[in-house]
């Protein structure tokens, strides 16, 4: 699994929806202040917000907080290792698709 999650404090609700040998299709749902622990991503992926918020992002250079658009699209490499926060005050959701190798 790509995700190696710390203890501690609320978490988020992951749901996998897709798990075969090209993807990890998880979504993620989050009240406010939820994490989802500290974890080291495995594979590179892609992230599609399904609401507009704020995620609060902890990474070994600090913290910064990260406004999301509904529908906007980013992607990160293999290896990013980061807390993610909801830092706004309503729920936020994303899609997060792991791209696996081979």
């Amino acid at each position: 699994m790509s995700h190696d999650h710390g203890g501690g404090g609320c978490t988020a609700t992951p749901t996998v929806q897709v798990d075969d040998e090209r993807v990890r299709i998880t979504r993620w749902d989050f009240r406010p202040g939820e994490a989802t622990g500290w974890h080291r991503h495995g594979m590179p992926y892609v992230v599609v917000p399904l609401v507009d918020g704020v995620l609060k992002i902890v990474d070994a250079t600090g913290e910064k907080m990260v406004p999301l658009t509904a529908g906007a699209s980013y992607a990160r490499p293999e290896g990013v290792e980061h807390d993610v926060i909801n830092g706004g005050a309503g729920p936020m959701s994303f899609v997060e698709i792991e791209l696996k190798q081979g």
